[in-house]
């Protein structure tokens, strides 16, 4: 018996492929989704060739989880790591479902995904992933956040975009000037929810959703699943399915973690010591505030280590520049700021720094995610001085694990320092102290 294919304009292509995605979905509970491939995920040809293209062989967890439910109409509520391959999770069936229904369109495109995301290197970066996931459709897709002129963005826009990606401050202005329409949003994505609600944005986000249609798909992406986040999910989300993996407890398997314990006066000292005597050519450090990472920056630089710094208050130019000469080898040093780094994908990092340790706990892990990727060896080295002690303790108890301490002879910290209060960096998620000047200043940033 012959098989024939049933053209994708057939009633009952729609009927068999629920179908299809219900065994897929009953497959991943059952735990044999272990063996899945791209194609038994239900995507399309055209978007499996675009996979290839990328050189992806196998999907990952988050992947294997998220694209049944999302191509089955679903509101998503899903926890995962930067890291983990998220990003494909909710593109590739996005772009899926945007394509099935494009030749119900007429006229001018409208936007019909809506991507928001916290910071402009994170938009850049879902920008990058889109366009090379839909090399093959006919959809077009733009990337809007602050810090570049408004009027390229706008003339753009006038041409119809299918998929927008977004800051919440930016796609506010473009609403403002009437530059965009919101009125026929399908799916609406929140990447990232977790740092937007702790960068001050949940007024933003309120004003946009409030511009949105009633009915529309709704995927959220979070870190973690603070009583904010649950919140704003109770509010957004109709009957979702919830994902959950690499809880934000783990670390990834291939990164080598140790902490150096060493006086604060004496921290710059032992980071240029590290840097020159093993011939690190490619490291991110983290510092917990701009002032402290643009100082930290121009003492490198006067070691003879080429560095710089990025952070919120930097332009998009300097920022964009900074990031590509870290790339290039043209610099060996980045020094970041947590929300700065969001976003941030290095190929094959070799070595994370934390000159100072975060102030939340969870922002260990996502610092020292930024090595150790797709197989590759990593290492996160944490240099602690008294003050940090606390919090060093609140890392291992929530990753359940003591870091290895080695000793640096001649860096050993002085027993007579007594510990001070630490007073910089930002405040712990769940924090209520966001007032309106916090959002503006924020949003003017992004």
């Amino acid at each position: 018996m012959q098989l024939v294919p049933i053209p994708r304009g057939d009633p009952s292509y729609n009927i068999l492929r629920k179908l299809h995605l219900t065994l897929l979905l009953k497959t991943g509970e059952s735990g044999a989704s272990n063996y899945m491939s791209f194609d038994s995920l239900g995507l399309n040809a055209d978007i499996l060739r675009a996979i290839t293209e990328q050189k992806y062989s196998a999907p990952t967890p988050i992947q294997e989880k998220a694209i049944p439910e999302v191509l089955a109409g679903r509101d998503l509520m899903a926890s995962a790591q930067t890291g983990t391959g998220k990003t494909a999770g909710f593109t590739l069936p996005l772009l899926q479902l945007l394509s099935e229904n494009q030749s119900l369109i007429k006229g001018r495109r409208p936007v019909r995904a809506l991507i928001l995301t916290p910071t402009r290197e994170l938009a850049a970066q879902i920008g990058d992933n889109v366009k090379n996931y839909s090399e093959f459709l006919k959809l077009r897709s733009m990337v809007v956040f602050g810090g570049v002129s408004i009027n390229p963005q706008m003339m753009k826009l006038r041409g119809g975009v299918d998929i927008l990606v977004a800051t919440p401050g930016r796609l506010l202005d473009l609403e403002h000037q009437n530059a965009v329409d919101l009125a026929k949003i399908e799916i609406l994505v929140l990447d990232e929810a977790d740092r937007m609600l702790d960068m001050g944005f949940i007024h933003d986000i309120r004003r946009i959703l409030a511009k949105l249609p009633a009915k529309r798909q709704n995927l959220l992406f979070s870190a973690t699943f603070s009583n904010d986040i649950k919140l704003l999910a109770k509010k957004l989300l109709n009957n979702p399915a919830y994902i959950e993996v690499s809880p934000g407890n783990t670390t990834a398997k291939h990164i080598t973690q140790r902490v150096h314990f060493v006086d604060k006066s004496r921290k710059r000292q032992l980071l240029s010591y590290m840097i020159g005597s093993q011939n690190w050519q490619q490291v991110l450090v983290f510092n917990r505030t701009k002032h402290g990472a643009n100082h930290l920056a121009e003492q490198l630089n006067k070691d003879g280590i080429t560095a710089a710094a990025i952070h919120g208050n930097k332009s998009q130019g300097a920022r964009t520049r900074a990031l590509a000469d870290f790339k290039d080898g043209k610099i060996r040093v980045l020094v970041a700021t947590d929300i700065a780094a969001r976003g941030l994908d290095i190929d094959q990092l070799p070595h994370v720094v934390n000159y100072e340790l975060p102030n939340v706990p969870e922002d260990y892990v996502h610092r020292i995610g930024r090595t150790g990727r797709a197989e590759c060896s990593g290492e996160a080295i944490s240099l602690v001085c008294v003050d940090e002690h606390k919090l060093l303790r609140d890392i291992e108890r929530l990753l359940k694990n003591e870091i290895p301490r080695i000793a640096i002879d001649g860096y050993q910290p002085d027993p007579t320092i007594k510990a001070e209060p630490i007073q910089n960096g930002r405040q712990g998620r769940g924090s209520s102290n966001r007032g309106k000047n916090k959002n503006q200043t924020s949003r003017s940033r992004r």
